[in-house]
């Protein structure tokens, strides 16, 4: 009988850090890492915008702009904010209050303890805030085109509030918004109000 020849092969062990990395586990380690960034994100944002003064925040974004009246009827001038600061701060306060709600819509849609009555509610109440963006977001861009400087429309069920950058609203004017409103929701005229700005 022939002699087999044993080849010892040499066996590698794990380096230390795979060894680690097997141990703690893949998914525990992205985990780590995402609390991570996230902790820099909001260590940052801090650091960024905690003195607006200082920093250039975003102090006042969402005071009024232009005259307001006190409960007296007395004008009362606001500072040199313009009227585009106010549509901005709108949009943008319109904005963080949806993705808010989107947002607590859908931790209950991720919820495995929510049952399928709550979830399908929360789709339905997703489907219902997009539905709702897409709207105002046709009516404003068809209210633009008709000559409006700015426009901000807000829908709220049955009825709907349309601010408007204009010195003066002419009838006519006012029946091309409330038609465009009507094309767009079906809210008739008398659900809506217009405020030019």
């Amino acid at each position: 009988m022939k002699k087999q020849a044993t080849e010892l092969t040499e066996v590698r062990q794990p380096g230390k850090f795979r060894a680690v990395i097997m141990k703690i586990g893949k998914r525990n380690i992205l985990i780590a890492c995402a609390v991570f960034l996230i902790g820099a994100a909001v260590l940052l944002n801090w650091i960024l915008f905690a003195d607006p003064a200082k920093n250039g925040g975003y102090d006042g974004y969402d005071q009024p702009s232009g005259n307001i009246s006190d409960n007296l009827g007395n004008n009362q001038d606001t500072g040199s904010n313009s009227a585009g600061s106010y549509f901005s701060a709108t949009q943008v306060s319109r904005q963080r209050a949806r993705d808010e709600a989107i947002e607590v819509l859908q931790a209950v849609v991720d919820n495995p303890d929510s049952d399928e009555a709550m979830k399908s509610e929360a789709l339905a109440g997703i489907s219902a805030i997009a539905d709702e963006i897409q709207k105002e977001a046709n009516i404003e861009s068809l209210i633009t085109a008709k000559g409006f400087a700015q426009c901000v429309a807000v829908l709220n069920g049955d009825t709907a509030s349309i601010v408007v950058s204009a010195d003066t609203l002419q009838p006519a004017q006012i029946a091309q918004i409330n038609a465009i409103v009507y094309e767009q929701t079906g809210i008739a005229p008398t659900g809506v109000t217009i405020i030019n700005k």
